[in-house]
Order: structure tokens, then C-alpha cells, then sequence
């Protein structure tokens, strides 16, 4: 390799991509990925690091069984919290529910294929079948299915509540917070659609989010035997309604100190690399999220490259793994 090739990477590091159309004639072998991107079989737990006082808030949500409101800014570890709970208690995969302006509660609740079981309708009347006496072809629970907060509250996972993320929902309608209200009050939610069957066909089976299961629904009503644990993160762009935040368990998550962010690393990374070096890394790494938001996976992504041989502090490398999120004075 010339010297302009090599420059940035360890001695005896080659990059994996050339760029020169040849490439290696009997491959290379390609190293490991950072645990937190193989798949979930292969995926070790997830590590989480915050403060004491900061766990004990956390453990106050899961012993009223209210929600957690997380706020802070970008790359704090919100949504990452809720895999950490959902790991350590055994909580099984966690449903999640990315919030944008166009979500609506009725969505995450369930959604009906109405087209798809008309259009199946029609073709077993084209081929000469009867849709009418309880046909399983025109079963109307094989056309619902439930969405993630439907599912949270219809299902547990192992004898166990699920866990359910609610991410950014500082993004959501202004009205969805009160929408949501007696939903996680009540722990119940009506199908209007299963609601109008006849009466000996009210018992139907529908299917989750997740496509695992079919569960039970009893004249058109979802109800929890068990509130699932829930996890509302925000960026704290808007406030939310008085009523709303006084159902919640708030958590406030700033950015993580020096001295943490060594923990989350020596967390993530066995201590066989220049640990002079990491703290070098992780030093200017708190000296550029002055500039502007970083998110700590960031870090955790420079110090990967840089324990496989590859200085993440190049010009050209710095602007792709550790540009700043967005400008302190953006809004």
C-alpha cells in the first residue's frame, strides 16, 4: 500500500473496501462487528450505565407500574433504556412504537384490512364458496392486527408484563397525549369492528404486532390482566398536558460525565487496547459535544474503529462517525 493508502490505519491494518475494482482475489477475512450490531441471537445484553439516583427513579416507574417519561437530549440513551429494563427483567423483545406527526392512537392500538378481506370475499364468491356461516376464508380476526400498544396491553411475555417503547412522542399531534390518557389509565381498548358481531360470534383470535401469536378478544374488547411497563421518550421540544405528565414517573437523562462515558466504554470493550489513547479519544470527544450534540454511541463507534486498527480523529472519518447531531443554537 502507498503511503497516502495507509495513512490513518495501523501498521499491518488493510482496509477491507479498496475502491481499485479488484479487490482480494480469495477474499479477506472480515472482523467481528460491535456487539450492539449482530442480531438479536447473537447480540449480548444490553449494558446501560446511569446514575444511582437516576436507577432509583427508574425502579419507582416499574414499582407503581405508571409510565416513564425520559427526557433529554439527543444521544442520551433514552430509547436504549427501555432494552436495558427489558433485558435485565426478563421482559422479552420490546414493542415499539416510533412516534411522528401523523400517528394516531387508533393506529398503534390495531389496524383492520378491510380491502384485503373484501377482496378475499370476492374471489371465494368468484370460486363458488359460501364467505357466510363462520367460513374461516372470511374470518374477520385474520384481518386485524394489533399494533404495538395493543399488543403491549393484549399479551405477556412469559408470565411477564411487556415492555413497551413510546419513542419521541414530543414529535406526535398535539392532541395524541390525551388520547393516550385513558388507554394507559384503563388498560382496555374497544375493536368497534368485533363489537358489532353477532353475539354467538363475538370470541375471535387476532393477530399481534410481531406475528408470534393469536390472542383472544372477548366482544370486540382488549383488556390487560397486567399494565405493560412503558417508556415515553422525548426530546423535550414541547411541553405535554398537565393531566398527562401528572400519570407519568419523569426521568430527566443529561449528557454522561468524563468520567461515566469511561465506564460505558470499558462496559462495552474488553481492557486489552491503549487505554491512554481511549481516554485521549474520550476527552475530545467531551470537548466537541460543547459544539454540539453527540449521541454516546458515537463514541462507542470511533473507539470500535480505533481498537480495530483505524484512527477515527482523520478530517474525513471525524465528519462521518462523530459529527455533531445538530448545532446547540438549532432550536
Amino acid at each position: 500500500m502507498s503511503a497516502e493508502a495507509t495513512d490513518g490505519l495501523a501498521k499491518g491494518t488493510e482496509r477491507l473496501f479498496k475502491g481499485d475494482g479488484v479487490g482480494y482475489p480469495d477474499g479477506v477475512p472480515l472482523p467481528e462487528p460491535p456487539p450492539w450490531r449482530r442480531p438479536s441471537g447473537k447480540r449480548s445484553r444490553t449494558r446501560y450505565l446511569i446514575r444511582q439516583e437516576q436507577i432509583d427513579v427508574v425502579n419507582a416507574a416499574l414499582r407503581l407500574r405508571r409510565p416513564l417519561l425520559v427526557t433529554g437530549r439527543p444521544g442520551t440513551g433514552k430509547s436504549t433504556l427501555a432494552h436495558a429494563i427489558a433485558d435485565e427483567l426478563g421482559l422479552g423483545p420490546v414493542l415499539t412504537w416510533p412516534v411522528n406527526t401523523r400517528s394516531t392512537l387508533d393506529g398503534e392500538l390495531y389496524r383492520y384490512d378491510a380491502i384485503g378481506r373484501l377482496r378475499d370475499q370476492q374471489g371465494a364468491n368468484r370460486g363458488g364458496r359460501s364467505t357466510e356461516g363462520g367460513d374461516t376464508d372470511s374470518d374477520i380476526g385474520t384481518y386485524i392486527r394489533l399494533g404495538a400498544l395493543g399488543t403491549a396491553l393484549a399479551t405477556r411475555y412469559r408470565g411477564r408484563p411487556r415492555m413497551l417503547l413510546i419513542d419521541e412522542f414530543d414529535k406526535s399531534d398535539v392532541d395524541l397525549p390525551n388520547d393516550l390518557l385513558f388507554v394507559l389509565e384503563e388498560g382496555e381498548f374497544q375493536i368497534p369492528e368485533l363489537a358489532r358481531l353477532p353475539e354467538d360470534r363475538r370470541t375471535v383470535q387476532v393477530n399481534t404486532a410481531d406475528w408470534k401469536e393469536r390472542v383472544t378478544v372477548h366482544s370486540g374488547t382488549v383488556r390487560c390482566t397486567e399494565f405493560p411497563f412503558v417508556l415515553i421518550t422525548s426530546n423535550g421540544e414541547r411541553e405535554f398536558p398537565p393531566a398527562f405528565l401528572r400519570r407519568c414517573v419523569r426521568l430527566e437523562l443529561p449528557y454522561p460525565d468524563e468520567e461515566q462515558l469511561e465506564k460505558i466504554v470499558r462496559a462495552h470493550f474488553a481492557s486489552d487496547h491503549d487505554w491512554d489513547r481511549v481516554r485521549e479519544l474520550i476527552r475530545g470527544f467531551v470537548e466537541q459535544r460543547r459544539l454540539g450534540d453527540l449521541a454516546t454511541d458515537q463514541l462507542l463507534h470511533a473507539v470500535h474503529l480505533l481498537r480495530q486498527g483505524v484512527e477515527p480523529e482523520q478530517r474525513h472519518l471525524k465528519e462521518a462517525v462523530l459529527r455533531e447531531l445538530r448545532d446547540t443554537g438549532s432550536g
